[in-house]
């Protein structure tokens, strides 16, 4: 069975040009075809849009509110979400900051936990959100079933604690060795690798891609990073 699932930071729907639309990046996602999206600085209006023009199942992660907007970051699936919980990555001091967590019921009524991370510019904010991940309840809860599968936008271009965290529990999409590339953002001429993607070994990488479509590269500041799944 093949799983497509796609990290996107849609920069509020607001694309290069100026332009603040949902249906353009829903065009984008359109493109793509997921099975999951991970979405992220997103408002809850903008999602729901997104998410009724794809036909795919939402949950929403509130991190603060953003033009009187819920804002934060958004699953999407084409699976049924069985539940969902936002957790509070944010320090004191910094912007507010999430992970949501979706349960969907995929493979037989099995549970897939996807986890969509976005970690903030700071660096010792990263090293506490980076602990805060791993914690025992949240990547690390005992009740949690395999296999887990986290994605978003890290914040980190170098091997920082977030990287080598997350390393040591699941297994790291290598961009370089699918993508011949070691850099996604921004999407007009990235230099830097800010969209991560984390795995359980009961999924089977098969398939990367860096969605860099004329309308990707002008819908936001990201690109789409899409990765394909082999499940036994």
């Amino acid at each position: 069975m093949d799983l497509r699932v796609v990290t996107y930071n849609v920069h509020k729907c607001r694309g290069l040009d100026g332009r603040t639309t949902a249906i353009r990046i829903a065009e984008v996602l359109g493109e793509v075809e997921p099975d999951i999206a991970a979405l992220q600085e997103i408002m809850e209006h903008q999602a729901q849009a997104i998410a009724s023009k794809l036909a795919m199942g939402l949950v929403m992660g509130e991190n603060r509110k953003h033009l009187g907007y819920v804002y934060g970051n958004a699953v999407l699936s084409r699976f049924p979400i069985r539940a969902s919980r936002n957790y509070d990555l944010t320090v004191q001091g910094r912007e507010s900051r999430g992970c949501l967590r979706a349960d969907v019921v995929w493979r037989l009524s099995a549970v897939l936990h996807v986890f969509n991370v976005h970690l903030g510019t700071s660096f010792l904010e990263r090293r506490f959100q980076a602990r805060r991940l791993v914690s025992a309840d949240l990547l690390s809860d005992l009740s949690l079933e395999r296999p887990r599968l986290v994605l978003g936008d890290f914040n980190e271009w170098t091997r920082g604690l977030a990287t080598r965290l997350l390393r040591s529990h699941l297994q790291s999409v290598d961009i370089q060795t699918h993508l011949r590339r070691s850099h996604t953002y921004p999407g007009v001429l990235p230099f830097l690798h800010l969209d991560h993607i984390y795995y359980d070994p009961e999924l089977q990488l098969s398939r990367l891609t860096l969605w860099r479509t004329r309308k990707a590269i002008v819908a936001s500041d990201h690109l789409p990073l899409a990765a394909e799944f082999t499940v036994a």
